[in-house]
């Protein structure tokens, strides 16, 4: 079956693992944001540390809003390949689409989100990123002094103009007193 449209990209099976472990300590001693709607409340809040989402969601529409939101707000996010496995992970008898881990229970949780941030780094794109890069490649601007403004140009085309103006009805008045 092929991947849906707002999977960005392939997670290692060993990074969902980590990725459901995560959750499941979170859950136990930290806190964590169940489903759709109150993962992108904790998004748009600041709140999150880690959105989890599913592959498998039926309709797709339902999470594909949440890649681009994580990448607006800067928020690290993982897929996982089944809802069922992330909805038990976060201690529901149900499947769950998706999952925001706003406190951990410890340390080991953060350094873990950390590592896993680190693996992905190249995959997951954030707003602001494209636009250092194009910063970086666009030619750099000549100094305030290297060149006339166009304010000045113009004042100088102006002058020369009237100096043309002026030497021509002179030449005139020569010919025709001539």
């Amino acid at each position: 079956m092929a991947k849906p449209s707002y999977v960005k990209f392939e997670t290692p099976v060993d990074l969902q693992k980590k990725a459901l472990e995560v959750v499941e300590a979170s859950r136990a001693g930290g806190s964590i944001r169940k489903g759709t709607n109150e993962c992108t409340k904790a998004i748009e809040r600041g709140e999150a540390l880690l959105v989890v989402i599913a592959e498998d969601v039926d309709p797709p529409e339902i999470v594909m809003h949440l890649p681009e939101l994580c990448g607006e707000k800067r928020v690290p996010y993982i897929f996982v390949s089944e809802k069922v496995a992330l909805g038990k992970a976060a201690g529901l008898n149900v499947g769950s689409a998706a999952i925001a881990v706003a406190k951990t229970a410890n340390a080991d949780g953060e350094s873990a989100i950390k590592d896993m941030v680190n693996k992905l780094s190249g995959k997951m794109s954030f707003k602001g990123e494209e636009k250092k890069e194009e910063k970086k490649e666009q030619k750099p601007k000549e100094k305030k002094g290297a060149s006339k403004k166009p304010k000045e140009e113009k004042k100088e085309q102006k002058e020369e103009k009237k100096a043309e103006e002026k030497g021509a009805s002179k030449e005139e008045a020569k010919t025709v007193t001539a």
